[in-house]
């Protein structure tokens, strides 16, 4: 995984390549261990990321054990029980992954070492930070806002944020890259360059993984509605409940578009606005479907809608979907 690059987090890092042996003399072991082991083997499985609360709450749900998770720290657990719920843990947070990935980027300093090879990349990049926090035109900016030029650089260039490399403070503070002394551009440039080489260096001995606010649609939530015959139900009973304008009745067709483009969120589909791509891909989903009247059994609407969200996804899981939560 590159610098500033994004990989998937889907579970398949979990499966297969865990030891459940516990290094440990004692014979009784507590929840409340057991539980710390899981979660660091699996921090240390995910590229050291900090597990997400959520994720970490989603794996107890599918354990059982979210509502009685004090309970279970207080346990004293056996070796082969303790194994076994390590084993439980991983499958649950693999599967948990495969639903709903997690998109992070790995920062190891190789992009700020590239931007500093080459001298004409890096005169840029001073020159563009320089003008962006030059408000006022002015010429001069204090020292301190060398954070924030590295804030305007972020992650996408290879900077993590601050809350996650607390480094970074101390980076400033050796090269006195503080206070109310201004810089011109030169200067400023002069000043930025041992700074991101110093945070190069820092990243190529300890990685900094970041978690993306970016959500992936590939189809799983879909595979998991077609699976369970009560959740279609309720989707049939949703969708024939629905008001239609008797003067204007909808299609076959336009009545399952306009159902799945409304509804198709909570269903596992890709929200309309979320990529210019997801119109796409309702237009070829939905090429092949005749344009009726609305008419026939329920049987032959659950039929339909089946194969549609079928349709649905395979091209998901072919081509995912990616698209930003925002703030």
């Amino acid at each position: 995984m590159s610098d500033g690059g994004l990989t998937i987090l889907d579970g398949t890092q979990l499966r297969g390549a865990v030891d459940f042996t516990l290094p440990l003399p004692d014979d009784a072991i507590s929840g409340a261990l057991v539980l710390q082991l899981a979660e660091s083997r699996a921090s240390e499985l995910l590229f050291r990321l900090a597990l997400p609360d959520s994720l970490k709450s989603s794996v107890l749900q599918r354990l059982g054990i979210a509502v009685d998770v004090g309970d279970f720290r207080l346990k004293e657990l056996d070796r082969e029980n303790a194994s076994s719920f390590l084993k439980n843990y991983f499958t649950a947070m693999a599967d948990e992954l495969k639903d709903d990935p997690i998109v992070v980027a790995l920062l190891d300093g190789r992009s700020l070492r590239l931007i500093l090879e080459d001298e004409d990349d890096f005169a840029m990049l001073a020159e563009n930070l320089f003008t962006d926090i030059d408000t006022e035109d002015r010429g001069k900016i204090r020292k301190s806002e060398v954070q924030n030029a590295l804030v305007h650089m972020g992650v996408e260039m290879g900077i993590p944020p601050f809350s996650e490399f607390p480094q970074l403070n101390d980076i400033l503070k050796k090269h006195n890259a503080e206070g109310d002394e201004e810089l011109g551009q030169a200067q400023f440039a002069q000043l930025l360059q041992p700074v991101i080489q110093d945070i190069a260096d820092a990243l190529a001995v300890k990685h900094v993984t970041v978690v993306q606010n970016l959500k992936i649609v590939n189809g799983s939530k879909i595979r998991k509605l077609l699976a369970d015959q009560n959740q279609l139900n309720d989707v049939m009973e949703k969708m024939m409940q629905e008001k239609h304008d008797e003067k204007n009745p909808k299609t076959l067709k336009e009545t399952l578009r306009s159902f799945l483009e409304e509804n198709g969120k909570e269903m596992g589909l890709p929200p309309l606005g979320a990529d210019d791509m997801v119109v796409l891909l309702y237009d070829a989903v939905f090429a092949d479907i005749e344009d009726t009247k609305m008419v026939g059994s329920e049987n032959s609407l659950m039929l339909l809608l089946k194969e549609i969200l079928e349709k649905f996804a395979e091209q998901l899981e072919a081509s995912p979907v990616f698209y930003d939560l925002g703030p």
